[in-house]
């Protein structure tokens, strides 16, 4: 059902990572307008008469507030508060949403939900017919504009087109994801190629990391509270809505202070990524935590997103035998309400 990735110009790796020819293409997407298939990202639909009821005792998100302008992160939690899946969360219409998550988290969702399911007038469905498209740069949102016929949204934000919704996401340049039938993907494609350079799917990733925003794989789920995450701080939980699974020990770590490790953003003296679960390592030798997510920036250094322990450790950190330098995250770790993102301009 993925066909359309073959027929952009680039090169399937695996089921999940696309890439290009184009040369530079991390500093390429800081200076110019770039576009790539996001074949690392899924989506699962629920719909049906009971589809927002019953999203609402599952998922951390206050689901009234998807309302097709706003389209909040969320997550899903075990009864412990460990986070199964975390995703974004829009409406496509009455009684339909829509979450997107990493492409290995659908089919484990799908089946956590399914057993719930039948006590609601709702479906589940994952779904393979539909392509995702990133755009990334400064002038993103006009070549968006021009070339979708769509008013670009603001960050965690929406705008719909016949088929077509339009979401964009935070980073160091703007950054927009259009979600449509695969079969219109190719056409799509070769419309934004003369005001877009296409580049791998890895770019999207890094920009990811470089806003502090980290999407868990199938080997990383059941493993984090939400706010280990950050999840807290990027208005992913709503801390006004009523019980979901696992929210009296997601409000408990929250109101109590018992977060004992966080998402970290940083820098490795070298080139060479670290494996995903590779260990932070403090001058001692101890692990402090593990990797997440990793990409190559625009001057060839591995940036890394990785869960790790608050107490102060002796320095110098590393992971895999390179130095590690912590950067500075793009958000204050404080509590951001949803209900307050869901107020801003689209």
């Amino acid at each position: 059902m993925n066909d359309w990735l073959d027929r952009l110009g680039g090169r399937r790796e695996d089921e999940t990572r696309v890439v290009f020819e184009t040369p530079d293409q991390a500093h390429l997407a800081m200076e110019a307008s770039v576009m790539t298939p996001l074949a690392h990202l899924g989506l699962l639909d629920v719909l049906g008469d009971d589809a927002e009821r019953f999203l609402q005792g599952q998922t951390s998100a206050q689901v009234s507030l998807a309302d097709g302008r706003f389209a909040p992160l969320t997550c899903f939690c075990t009864p412990k508060g460990r986070v199964l899946a975390n995703a974004q969360l829009w409406r496509v219409a009455e009684g339909h949403y829509r979450l997107l998550m990493q492409r290995g988290l659908v089919a484990g969702l799908h089946a956590h939900l399914k057993k719930f399911a039948p006590f609601y007038k709702a479906e589940i469905e994952p779904r393979e017919d539909l392509a995702l498209i990133g755009l990334i740069g400064r002038e993103a949102p006009a070549v968006a504009e021009t070339r979708l016929d769509l008013l670009p949204p603001g960050p965690w934000h929406q705008t719909d087109g016949d088929d077509m919704q339009l979401l964009a996401h935070p980073g160091p340049r703007p950054r927009l994801l259009a979600c449509l039938p695969a079969e219109r993907a190719e056409t799509l494609w070769q419309s934004l190629a003369d005001q877009a350079t296409p580049v791998d799917n890895a770019i999207w990733r890094l920009h990811d990391i470089q806003a502090g925003l980290v999407w868990l794989d199938t080997d990383q789920a059941d493993a984090y509270l939400p706010q280990m995450l950050n999840w807290e701080a990027l208005g992913g939980i709503s801390f006004k809505k009523g019980c979901y699974t696992g929210q009296e020990v997601v409000a408990r770590a929250h109101f109590r202070g018992q977060v004992k490790k966080r998402l970290v953003r940083g820098q490795l003296e070298g080139d060479r990524l670290p494996a995903v679960g590779a260990a932070v390592e403090d001058a001692n030798g101890k692990s402090l935590g593990g990797v997440l997510s990793t990409a190559l920036d625009a001057y060839g250094q591995a940036e890394v997103l990785a869960v790790m322990s608050t107490k102060e450790a002796p320095e110098p950190l590393s992971i895999d035998g390179q130095q590690f330098k912590r950067l500075q995250l793009p958000y204050p770790l404080e509590r951001l309400d949803p209900e307050s993102l869901a107020s801003t301009a689209s």
